[in-house]
């Protein structure tokens, strides 16, 4: 009887060792991750944090999201943003190369590159897709749509498929620009990634 409860309470320590030991992920993005037209404490990676805490209290998501960042904006700063205690990478990157029409080709370069950096240091990443406007027309739809699955496949990357999933085209979860989402807007949105940024988690060694 001591026996088992001495392993009852070693497995229980070891619990909340794993629920403790530091995490820090980069949220590396553009207005969609910085929170532009909200408050700090609104933004995606602090509400995200906040929902994660109490499972993972020593987690910390940094907001690496800067307004206006293509994917190759998002590429230009990501060595100065991967700090040492960086452990996993998520990528929300892309919006504007679409609003821009820019080439998808271009996008999907610029993304490799912060793949390959990602895999270079071992950290694993998620990402956060995207999908061109439908005014862009099929071919380039098609085109922009298929980089983010092609890319988590290349590098064995989480995937979740669609960042705006919910909230895109709902007057009542964006501001009025209808594009950047308002705080209930980000609510859901944390709501339907946290799976995967759990995977992501358990990914850079916290189980």
């Amino acid at each position: 009887m001591v026996r088992i409860l001495l392993v009852i309470a070693t497995l229980l320590f070891s619990i909340q060792v794993a629920l403790g030991k530091p995490i820090t992920l980069l949220a590396l993005g553009d207005s969609l991750t910085a929170g532009l037209g909200l408050e700090a404490n609104e933004a995606f990676p602090v509400k995200l944090e906040a929902a994660l805490q109490s499972r993972y209290p020593g987690l910390k998501i940094i907001n690496g999201g800067v307004s206006g960042d293509t994917a190759a904006d998002g590429l230009a700063r990501l060595d100065w943003a991967l700090t040492d205690d960086v452990g996993g990478l998520i990528v929300e990157l892309g919006a504007n190369d679409a609003l821009r029409g820019l080439d998808a080709a271009q996008t999907e370069t610029a993304l490799n590159a912060i793949m390959v950096k990602a895999q270079l240091r071992n950290l694993p990443v998620l990402i956060l897709g995207m999908k061109a406007p439908p005014n862009m027309g099929p071919d380039y739809v098609a085109r922009f749509d298929g980089l983010y699955p092609r890319l988590a496949a290349k590098y064995q990357a989480l995937l979740y498929p669609f960042y705006l999933d919910g909230v895109a085209a709902n007057a009542s979860l964006n501001q009025a620009d209808g594009i950047h989402p308002n705080g209930q807007g980000v609510d859901v949105i944390v709501s339907k990634v946290i799976p995967r940024v759990e995977e992501l988690i358990r990914k850079a060694g916290v189980k």
